[in-house]
Formats: structure tokens, sequence, C-alpha cells
């Protein structure tokens, strides 16, 4: 074969320009565009590598805007409960001020017209928003949180910053948390709201020459101090002193107690055998009771994280046992009798009573605003003999109780799904069950006529639960939800299937019939156009009128056994005349508020039922209150303080990868300006060194060819 000039130029000049043509190319394009390839068939390796790195910091960015958002809320959390806890130190402050006695009624109003001040600037506070989403709301962030009464609006839900996969961190605090939440550790503390003096030190004629000369009680007075005589003879033989106990322990189980004293006997030994019926043994207290300086009796929770515990009591006296054929007045077993007697023992000692029975001394240890009650408006009944038959609160359109329903296993509010046997005491009646359990329904409708109605829950195999306005004669089914429907065995009613009841009657909504389920949806339905029974926040059972805006019905709900102390105590309570709430694991942020300034605007010391705002806690509880309010706080903000440290470590984390990730990515796909360059010299060097030794063969060539 015979190699020609074109073969010989096609093998040096045309093979060799084309490759360093297209390394010149790739080399300069690398400088242009920064990026050593542009296309994924330009390094399949690399392209994949800068791909999933690509992805990286795109996560990363993610996760910072996240959490840079999450931070600004978690920090605006911060600096507004900051304020918070100023204002409440202030108000605190206040709150001492008042409590001084040397403070008179001019001092007392200014001091209280400050803390409204506080109040609003607290409300204020608690609506803080940022580019119009609040910060307390939960995950409602549309929603303002605290409403004028200083109800909560918004829900419970928490919100989270991404992190990573599968990481999150929570930012906000929700005002679930902050104004409704729970302290576990947290210990119930309870007092009645009247204010016991000694009696016989007031009346000189019938001390004895060793009687106490001092008007106030304390634990070693006789009870005889305390409940008063009508002459100055000591009684050591005779329990004439009748004390009637009614409460709930800290987990849940209802009780009542007579507890007889004689004369003689100290204060201490009742308060003793208060706390052995809540459960105290010689070697361990469950319970403190104690009496107050200004007489109140106080039970204090010693097992943190319940807030089931109740107190009642009624003390009665017969001064004269020989008017009734010996029979002592006060020793009974329905507190109903003792409706005769009289609650002041001033118009006893000065024979002005008009009572029926005019030498029955009955002491109320608490007291409520009963006078529109039925049951004492009525009947002879005293308002202080009632503990759970006491009815609902009217203001307006609305009917109140006052009693949380609360579930014995976890201290959670019941919802409408709750079961009834999922709350009540169920080592009362029928042990391990509410079969056989009677509830009294009574009050007036929104017509304002009046209703008498039996709950009666019974199991399904006694036939279902059902309900009656005509003492039994008549009785109409509970129905359950089940396929087919029936009579709701009594274990598994629910307090919406309770209030379904409820509705109908105060609407005057009654089923056409007994037995047909769907007469019964229907009644219920129609009754939601009238009314609206539901539980409330802090799980209270509620009625709105929804027709008239000052309602005509009133409503009063409780066990048939009430009052009853030769049976078992009520397996549950839906209102009380009871004790007044001081410390308890449950936050009301509001409410206790007003309730503090209230205090201060009644100029209330202490609890007294006998003036004024009845159910009033008094400025010394207020102080303990806002105590307690000050530690959930301090909580409170001790987590969202967790929050920002855990954002601001993720953020600057975050910020280190997307640096590192972005470093590994510019090694991967970024081109070395100086090694390109490099690349680029050489390879011109080398395309000229062709060219020239091209120039020569062809020079050569020619010549050769002349």
């Amino acid at each position: 074969m015979r190699v020609t000039n074109s073969m010989y130029y096609e093998n040096l000049y045309g093979e060799q320009n084309s490759k360093l043509n297209k390394k010149l190319f790739d080399v300069n394009k690398q400088i242009a565009s920064g990026l050593q390839i542009q296309y994924a068939s330009d390094d399949v390796a690399a392209f994949t590598e800068t791909m999933r790195l690509d992805n990286e910091i795109t996560t990363l960015g993610q996760i910072k805007k996240s959490t840079e958002s999450g931070y600004k809320v978690s920090n605006q959390t911060d600096v507004i409960l900051n304020d918070f806890e100023t204002s409440m130190s202030r108000m605190r402050t206040l709150l001492l001020a008042a409590a001084n006695e040397t403070n008179d009624t001019t001092s007392r109003n200014a001091i209280s017209s400050e803390m409204r001040g506080i109040e609003s600037h607290l409300k204020n506070l608690a609506n803080t928003s940022i580019n119009g989403q609040y910060l307390f709301s939960g995950s409602a962030v549309d929603i303002k949180p605290i409403a004028e009464d200083g109800s909560y609006q918004g829900n419970d839900v928490a919100m989270n910053a991404f992190l990573g996969s599968n990481t999150k961190q929570q930012y906000n605090l929700t005002g679930a948390s902050l104004f409704l939440g729970e302290e576990i550790l947290s210990r119930r503390e309870i007092t009645s709201n009247t204010a016991n003096r000694n009696i016989i030190a007031e009346h000189p004629t019938l001390q004895s020459p060793t009687d106490s000369t001092s008007s106030g009680l304390t634990s070693s007075n006789t009870i005889r101090d305390m409940m008063g005589d009508t002459d100055n003879i000591i009684d050591t033989t005779n329990n004439k002193h009748h004390f009637y106990l009614r409460g709930v322990q800290s987990n849940g189980t209802a009780f009542h107690k007579k507890i007889s004293l004689k004369d003689d006997d100290s204060i201490e030994q009742l308060l003793n055998q208060i706390g052995i019926a809540y459960g105290n043994t010689p070697g361990l207290d469950v319970v403190n009771v104690n009496m107050t300086g200004s007489g109140q009796i106080t039970v204090a929770d010693k097992i943190g994280g319940s807030s089931k515990l109740d107190f009642h009591l009624v003390g009665a006296v017969d001064f004269d046992r020989t008017d009734n054929g010996g029979v002592d007045d006060a020793d009974v077993t329905n507190l109903d009798n003792l409706g005769v007697g009289e609650t002041s023992f001033d118009k006893i000692f000065l024979n002005t009573s008009t009572a029926t029975n005019s030498k029955l001394f009955v002491k109320e240890f608490m007291k409520s605003s009963l006078s529109s009650s039925a049951d004492v408006a009525t009947s002879n009944i005293l308002e202080g003999t009632l503990y759970d038959r006491t009815e609902f609160s009217k203001k307006g359109a609305k009917l109140s109780s006052n009693t949380a329903q609360i579930l014995k296993e976890t201290n959670a509010f019941a919802t409408p799904s709750t079961k009834l046997s999922e709350v009540a005491d169920l080592s009362q009646g029928t042990a391990g069950t509410l079969d056989a359990t009677e509830f009294k329904f009574t009050g007036t409708n929104t017509s304002g006529t009046a209703y008498d109605v039996q709950i009666n829950l019974k199991s399904s195999a006694n036939g279902g639960s059902t309900f009656s306005l005509d003492g039994g004669a008549t009785n109409y089914k509970i129905f359950d939800m089940n396929n087919p429907r029936s009579a709701v065995n009594a274990d598994d009613m629910t307090y919406q299937q309770l209030m379904n009841v409820m509705n109908m009657v105060v609407t005057n909504t009654i089923p056409n019939s007994t037995s047909s389920s769907s007469d019964y949806d229907n009644a219920i339905n129609t009754s939601q156009f009238e009314g609206n029974t539901h539980l409330s926040y802090d799980g209270k059972i509620e009625f709105g009128d929804l027709i008239a805006t000052n309602t005509k019905a009133t409503m009063s709900l409780h066990d048939a056994n009430s009052g009853d102390f030769s049976t078992d105590s009520s397996v549950m309570a839906f209102n009380s005349n009871n004790a007044l709430t001081v410390r308890d694991p449950k936050t009301d942020f509001f409410k206790s508020i007003d309730m503090m300034v209230r205090s201060v605007e009644d100029h209330k010391i202490f609890p007294n039922g006998s003036e004024g705002s009845v159910r009033n806690i008094g400025m010394e509880n207020a102080i303990a209150m806002m105590d307690d309010l000050q530690d959930h706080v301090f909580r409170s903000h001790a987590s969202v303080g967790a929050h920002s440290n855990t954002l601001t470590n993720s953020l600057q984390r975050t910020e280190l990868l997307e640096i590192s990730t972005m470093s590994l990515r510019s090694s991967v796909i970024d081109t070395d300006l100086a090694e390109a360059s490099l690349t680029l010299t050489q390879l011109t060097l080398n395309y000229e060194a062709m060219l020239s030794t091209v120039g020569r063969v062809s020079k050569l060539s020619l010549v050769n060819y002349l």
C-alpha cells in the first residue's frame, strides 16, 4: 500500500485537530460556566452526585427557613412572657398591699382599679399577634385566643418546625397549655367560706372559769366554743354536737360521715375525724385538715395531680332535748330534717328565733347564693345543709353548673363522649356499676313550668336506661346509637346522652312515644332549636336558651340519695354548695385573675359567706393562688426557652451542614479555574505545536511536489 501525502496529512492533522479542538472547547466551557460538566452524559457519576447534593442543599434550605420562622415565634413568645411575669409580680405586690388591714376603702378601691388595668394588659398580651397570626391560639392562628370574658377560644394543637427527616420541634406555646394547663405535682387545697368565732367568749354569762376569753378560734378550742351553749354547764357525758360531713377523696371516692362530739372535745378532734374520713391513718396522712386564724376549715391534698377533692360540712346541736320526748333533734339521718332549725345562735340566745324548732342550732360551714333554689324556696330546707342539690346559676340566657366533671383515671375534664361511669364513684350503690342509679332532675322549663324528672340508669339486662316525668308511671327510653337501637346500658351512657335528656326536658320537647327511636331523635333535634345543653371547656354542664335573652328555665341535677345519711353517698355531683378552691393542679388563668381582683374589690381578706360575695376566696387565699399561677407561668416560660434553644442549635447545625454540603458540591461540580487555565495553556501549546508540525510537513510536500 502506497502512503500518500493526503493520508499522512489526514492522520497527522485531521484526527489530532478534532481531538484538540474538543478538549479546547471543553476547557473553555468549564472556564466560562464555572462547571466541570453541563449534562449527565458528560460524567454520569459526577452528575448523580451533584443531583444528590443539590437535593440535600434544598432540604437544608427548607429546614433553615422553617427553623428561622419557628424561632421568631418562640423568641416573641419569650418576650411576651417576660412582660407577663412582670405584670403578675406587680399584681402580687398590690395583693399584699391590699391585704394589709391598715388600708381603708379608698385605698383598696384604688388598688383594685390598678389590678383591673393589669388584668386588661394581660389579656392584650395574651392576644399578641405576629403578621396577623396570634401567638397563643394553638394552630388556630386566625382566632383571637382570649375573649372579653377571659375564656380561651383557641385550641391545644402544637405547631412544629421541620428539623430534618422524621425530626420536628414544637415552637409555639398553646393558650390551652398556658391559660388552662395542668401542673401534675400541684396539690389541691379547699376551704369553707364561713368565719367561725368563739361564741362562748362573746357571751360572758355562758363562760366558766376555764373558758377562753379570746374571740378567735384555734384547733385547741372546744366544740362548745364553736357551737355555743344556752347555759354555763359543760356537758362531758353526751355527744350532743353532730357534724355531717360529705365530700370526695383525692381518688374520686365519694363519702359521707356523721361525727358526734361532746362539749369539752376539742376542735382538733373534729379536724382529725374529718381527716380520717378522707383516708388519714395513724401512720399516714393523705390530707391536711386545719382551721385558719379566721375560723375557716381547710382541707389540703397531700397527693399531687388530683382535682377531685371536695368538702362540705354542716353542724347541729339541740339545746332543748326535752321538747320532743327526749329526742335529740340534731341527731338525724336525713339532713332535710334540720330544716326546722335556726342558723343564728344570737337569735337562739336572745329567744328571738322564728324557726319551727327555735332551740335547734344549725351551723353552716358552707354558703352559696341559693335564694332561687327550688328546694330552699318551697320547703324548710336550709341552704347550708345542701351539698349537691343546688340549682345551676343563672345569668341571662345561660344556666351553669359549678362542679367540673373529671375522669377518675386521668384527672382530665369530661367531654360529650365521656361515659358517666368514667367519672362516677362506682363503689357507691351497686358496686362496680351504675345499674340502679337514679338521678333527680328538677326545675322549670323555658316556659316557666315546673318539672320533676327521674333519670334511671339501668343495665341492658334490666331493660336499659329511661327517664320519667311523672314519678315512673311513664318511662321514656334513652336510646343508644347501636344498630338496632335500644335503651342505653347504664355503664355506657355518655354525657351527651344525659344532656340530650336534659335539653328535651328543659325545652319541653318530649318524644311522642316512649319506645320509638325515631321519635326520640326527632325530639332531640327539635329541642336543639330552642336550647343547647353542653359541657364547657372546663367540664361543667351549661344550658343556653336560644329563644329568650333572660331565660325562665332553672335546673338542678343530683343523685336521688343526696342528703340521706342512711344510705350510700351520691355516685357523682353536678352542682355543689361546696368548699372554695384555693389551689388546684388545673389552671384557669383569667378566671383566677378575676377572682383575685374581686377579693380586693369586695374588701375581703378571708372567705366570709355571711356578707358580700358569698363565694369570694379572700385576699389571703388570692395571694396563694397567685403564687401557684406564677409558678405555672414560670414553668411555661422555661419550656419556651427550651424550644428556643433547640431551634437555635438546629439553625446553627443546619447552617454548618449547608456550608459543608455546598463545599462538597463545589468540589464535585465546580471548575478549578487555576487547573482549567493550566490545562488550557497546555492544550493551546499542543495545538500550536501541531499546527507548526503540519505546516512544515505541508511545506516539504509542496517542494517535493514541485
